[in-house]
């Protein structure tokens, strides 16, 4: 037996590295790179043969002549310590392990993301690459399985990679005869889509059908459910026997004047609808007589999933997650139906809430591209760009889009708009022409020069109701010449601004914007805090406090910790008065204040201000705004409404990046008073799962760390239990500030458990 151990050893030894290849290539970010489709459907045809038929087919579009490379790590494989990549014209190259573009050698580092390096890479060739890793104990892994992507001809227009539009057929869910030559139709869940009609007919004869959103009542589909809810009738000419039917949806003439996001041909136009019903029909239905295709861009349902011990969290979870596959039919972050148009606040919500449900980051950065130089009129909303670059380089790890876009970045933050005492106001006369051109609106937006104060949408309104004081979604605000809101926001830029000039070595920059994120602090206080309550101003000539001004300076560090308290207390007694959009921000404040239970309480609300309402009234897409009667012209499509989101990953669960790439992150979990949740959220470096359970005698948490990573882990304290285990072996750690905290957990699965 003796003379076998060394044979053993090295089998097991083989194993280890076998087991710890890496996988899920990723090239600029993109998986799949080597996929063929034919208008949204994958075909089982190779790139290479693609390529000799561009026209009829459709891949991955990467032309970045030096892509980032990067990849997952199994978690076996603990702490990765090297890579070696290898870049070839040739498949059969790389079986052999040689490269004629690129052998990286070994290189140190713990990323998972390596910029090419090497021979210039040609546009118009197919590239192969595969990729291998060494852990802590310096054993080297195998190799992946190989990577292939085609680099195109650049195209000034689209500067990031993408890929093409997906396509899925559908059936109904249900089927009802409504009359003797009528059917109604359910598909489940409301979708931008197409219809094909596969029908056999005794006779040549005229049919129409209807396709809407919503209901009037059981099996009728309501005409006129709102100015934006969709409904739609059409008549189709149909001939004896068995054919075959597309429908053609008609052009949105006003959508078309305002420059909207087209569809591409190989899609075609696309409408939203959940219903269909189908008059004037002599012959029989079955459920392939009437198909929904639906358009989405690449999207996978199982990166993530949420469920907890409250069922209607879990009805909002659901809402949310499917919100970002639907919304995301033109592959951009787009407002919804009704304008199909990029909105930089629309984006940022979007952008959180879809890597929070899966690991697809090219959309953000098309839609971030196209508004730089396409830029709406809200003033916050100029001083967001900022916010969703830092989020694209916190979450991928990459500094693209901070290094593409630094000075379009500085000139978003709107400094020149500043004051003597460095606050920016919009009402000074300092909007010139030359001003307005650095930050590209060369022209009027809805009829408005230049930017305006925002603060909340919609700014009027005529409704009230029960659960709000004032019109509109302000909650009062009154806007002065210096605004509370714009400023919270303009710190946090000069802040984010700052850090993004560090990591990119510009060090004088770095300490500029850090100087005046100082004095801005000093002079939002002195302007906007009411020095007898705490509370913060609407603006520089009020005494009126509203949510808004007190919820944008909790979420963005600007309220005293000696004030904290009395701002917590005031916010709380205003409930969900802001929009959707603004929900994003009362969440965050609620949370990093540490007041989870009123957050769980609002997430959870069945209230007419609520996500649950979004169900209630028959959506399945989060809305424009809580109610049609607070916003009369709100579509059933527009995924600002879905906060949720991301604030069941990134707070209510504690998921986070702490270093760019989710190479560090946290798990802080801040539960309220669930008893049990369970959550699995996709990253750049892998899935992170994390789950609790709270029993009287027990509270156990389970998570698990990807490959490549670390985690800094929260345990939530109770001073009812006082021994900490981790995969049931003793603890000696002492809470402290609520928390037990395990500083540096590598990849794995842990087990803690209170008692």
């Amino acid at each position: 037996m003796r003379s076998l151990a060394p044979a053993i050893l090295l089998l097991l030894l083989f194993f280890e590295a076998r087991c710890q290849e890496p996988f899920r290539l990723r090239t600029d970010k993109l998986l799949n790179t080597h996929q063929v489709y034919e208008r949204g459907f994958l075909v089982d045809i190779p790139l290479d043969s693609a390529l000799k038929q561009q026209r009829y087919y459709q891949f991955a579009y990467i032309s970045n002549p030096k892509p980032v490379l990067s990849w997952e790590t199994p978690r076996e494989a603990g702490g990765v310590t090297a890579c070696q990549i290898l870049v070839a014209t040739d498949d059969r190259l790389l079986q052999s392990n040689r490269a004629d573009l690129w052998d990286s050698q070994k290189i140190s580092s713990r990323k998972n993301q390596v910029v090419y390096q090497g021979k210039p890479l040609r546009p118009g060739t197919i590239i192969y690459w595969k990729v291998r890793t060494w852990n802590q104990k310096g054993v080297a892994s195998a190799y992946s399985a190989t990577a292939a992507f085609y680099l195109s001809e650049p195209d000034p227009a689209e500067p990031f990679a993408h890929q093409p539009l997906l396509a899925e057929m559908q059936q109904p869910r249900q089927i009802i005869k409504t009359t003797a030559n009528s059917y109604f139709f359910d598909f489940g869940k409301d979708a931008l889509a197409q219809i094909s009609l596969h029908l056999t007919s005794p006779v040549t004869d005229s049919i129409w059908i209807e396709v809407g959103e919503a209901l009037e009542k059981p099996g009728v589909i309501n005409k006129n459910a709102g100015r934006n809810i969709r409904y739609h009738q059409q008549r189709i000419r149909v001939k004896a026997g068995k054919h075959s039917y597309v429908i053609n949806w008609l052009p949105n003439e006003k959508r078309n004047s305002r420059n909207p996001v087209q569809m591409p041909a190989y899609i075609g136009e696309v409408y939203p609808f959940r219903y269909l019903s189908l008059h004037n029909f002599q012959g029989s239905i079955n459920p392939q007589s009437v198909q929904r295709k639906i358009v989405f861009y690449p999207f996978d349902e199982t990166a993530s999933s949420f469920s907890s011990a409250d069922t209607v969290l879990n009805q909002i979870w659901d809402l949310c997650k499917y919100s970002m596959k639907a919304t995301s039919f033109t592959g951009y972050y787009v407002d919804g139906d009704r304008e199909r148009v990029p909105y930089e606040a629309d984006a940022l919500i979007n952008q959180l809430s879809h890597y929070a449900v899966d690991a697809e980051y090219s959309i953000g950065r098309r839609s971030m591209n196209y508004l730089i130089y396409h830029p709406t009129w809200p003033t916050e909303w100029s001083l967001q760009n900022v916010l969703i670059a830092w989020n694209d380089y916190q979450y991928t790890g990459d500094d693209l889009l901070l290094r593409k876009y630094y000075t379009e970045l500085q000139h978003k933050i709107l400094m020149p708009l500043a004051g003597p005492d460095g606050l920016i106001s919009t009402r000074t006369n300092k909007q010139t022409d030359d001003f307005l051109k650095t930050i590209h609106i060369t022209a009027t937006f809805d009829n408005r020069r230049g930017l305006h104060d925002n603060v909340d949408w919609p700014q009027t309104g005529d409704y009230i109701g029960t659960e709000k004081e004032y019109k509109g979604e302000t909650d009062g605000f009154v806007y002065n010449t210096y605004n509370a809101v714009i400023n919270a926001y303009y710190y946090r830029n000069l802040v984010l601004m700052s850090q993004i000039a560090a990591i990119l070595g510009k060090t004088a920059d770095a300490q500029l914007y850090a100087t005046k994120a100082a004095a801005v602090s000093g002079a939002f206080l002195k302007t906007f805090q009411d020095t007898r309550t705490g509370l913060i101003k609407d603006g520089d000539s009020t005494s009126h406090t509203s949510l808004h001004a007190n919820m944008f300076a909790l979420a963005f560090g600007l309220v005293p910790p000696k004030d904290k308290a009395k701002v917590v207390q005031f916010i709380k007694t205003r409930k969900m008065a802001c929009s959707v959009y603004g929900a994003q921000f009362l969440m965050d404040a609620l949370y990093e204040a540490g007041e989870p239970d009123y957050a769980l309480q609002l997430l959870t609300s069945t209230a007419q201000r609520s996500w649950y309402n979004m169900i209630r009234v028959g959506s399945t897409i989060t809305l424009e705004a809580w109610d049609k009667v607070y916003k009369p012209n709100l579509d059933w499509n527009h995924a600002w409404g879905a906060a949720p989101g991301n604030i069941i990953v990134r707070k209510l669960m504690g998921v986070e990046p702490l270093e760019p790439g989710f190479t560090t992150f946290s798990i802080k979990p801040q539960p309220g008073s669930l008893a049990w949740t369970s959550l699995k959220t996709p990253t750049i470096k892998g899935p992170v799962q994390v789950s609790f359970n709270r029993t009287a005698t027990v509270f156990t948490m389970k998570a698990e760390v990807p490959g490549g990573t670390r985690a800094m882990i929260y345990i939530p304290a109770d001073t009812t239990k006082k021994q900490l285990t981790i995969n049931g072996q003793a603890s000696r750690i002492k809470p402290g500030n609520g928390y037990y905290i395990i500083p540096n957990a590598g990849p794995g699965h842990y087990t803690f458990e209170l008692k």
